[in-house]
């Protein structure tokens, strides 16, 4: 008992210390995501000051009266047209980056990103065939394209984990190759018809470079479900991606369904990513970048890391957005293209940097 209790004593200094750190880099990210926010709201064509996009915002929440130091005109600019957007963006960079870091763990594979069994590759062949099928001048009108999305990029998915299949196993490294043969496939039958539709082919490559040009909260409310039911599923079983980077052996040993947790957490996380790429487009680099820097800081417990990967993910995707249409404004870039730029140099310089691995 004397020799238990001093354990815990010698112990207890260094845990107090981890704790508040994890704390602190939360809290850091919180922030971060708000200030993000606030600015993405208030820089615009018609600048809206911080302080009034809180007051304006939070009257509207808690049903208080309406500041009437600010005119009506900021309501339409924060309620119709820029908080949703913020809003939608947001989720989708932190579904993009939790996902991210969850294939990351799965494959025990620092370069793994969300697109690697062939969302991206699936959810363009969607879009593409809504596209050019004029499928917008149907009953479905604008949601034809992401409905495109989302449905080709579960259905490549799942084409990719049956062939990956051998018996009742499906193999890591078999299901990173059946990813790359059907997503090369994929891609090719998108070029193909692009090619075929020149009507369609500006819009479509406008899609696959990345952004959000809808309008409304209805996208929100579409994506918001899955984002939380597929954080959900993958924070449930962030332990047992833990004891599987020991071995996939190991991790049997200690009592972990290895098969179980491989089709759970790409079902999840594929889901949480085929919605975000619906309305979003291809995004680069947000799960690739994101999950690294704050593995780095926050360590590679994925009880921790899914969540700040979530809150960092959004973050950061709101500020590239921002960036995206003002930097040359009135001409707005795709949002690929801006984390694509200031993701891939600072990828290259994280890797240089990386002295021992954090894996």
């Amino acid at each position: 008992m004397a020799r238990t209790t001093a354990l815990q004593t010698s112990t207890a200094p260094d845990l107090l210390p981890d704790r508040w750190r994890i704390i602190g880099i939360f809290g850091a990210c919180v922030a971060s995501l708000f200030a993000a926010v606030v600015l993405a709201v208030a820089i615009g064509a018609v600048s809206v000051p911080p302080l009034a996009v809180i007051e304006l915002t939070l009257s509207r929440l808690l049903s208080l009266p309406r500041p009437a130091l600010y005119p009506e005109t900021f309501d339409t600019i924060l309620f119709e047209i820029r908080l949703p957007r913020v809003a939608i963006t947001a989720l989708i960079g932190a579904a993009l980056a939790a996902s991210g870091s969850t294939y990351q763990g799965l494959f025990r594979n620092p370069l793994a990103d969300p697109y690697l069994v062939g969302v991206a590759s699936g959810a363009g062949l969607g879009a593409t065939l809504a596209l050019g099928l004029n499928l917008h001048h149907t009953a479905l009108g604008l949601n034809a394209t992401p409905i495109g999305a989302f449905l080709g990029a579960v259905i490549t998915v799942a084409v990719v984990v049956i062939s990956a299949q051998v018996g009742r196993t499906t193999p890591v490294s078999t299901m990173l190759l059946a990813g790359v043969a059907i997503g090369s496939f994929t891609t090719a039958v998108t070029t193909f018809l692009m090619l075929l539709s020149p009507d369609g082919l500006r819009r479509a490559f406008t899609w696959l470079l990345g952004g959000y040009n809808g309008g409304g909260w209805q996208p929100f409310w579409i994506v918001l479900p899955y984002l939380i039911v597929g954080l959900i599923i993958l924070q449930f079983n962030a332990r047992a991606l833990n004891v599987l980077q020991l071995d996939e052996e190991q991790a049997r040993q200690l009592g972990i369904n290895v098969e179980r947790l491989k089709l759970t957490v790409v079902a999840a996380a594929t889901l949480i990513t085929a919605a975000a790429v619906a309305f979003g487009g291809l995004v680069g680099f947000v799960g690739l970048v994101v999950p690294h820097v704050l593995r780095m800081i926050a360590g590679p417990d994925y009880r921790r890391l899914i969540p700040l990967s979530a809150i960092g993910g959004a973050a950061f995707l709101v500020i590239a957005d921002l960036v995206a249409r003002t930097i040359i404004a009135p001409t707005e870039l795709p949002v690929g293209v801006v984390t694509a730029l200031a993701g891939a140099p600072f990828f290259i310089l994280l890797l240089r940097r990386l002295k021992r691995s954090v894996f």
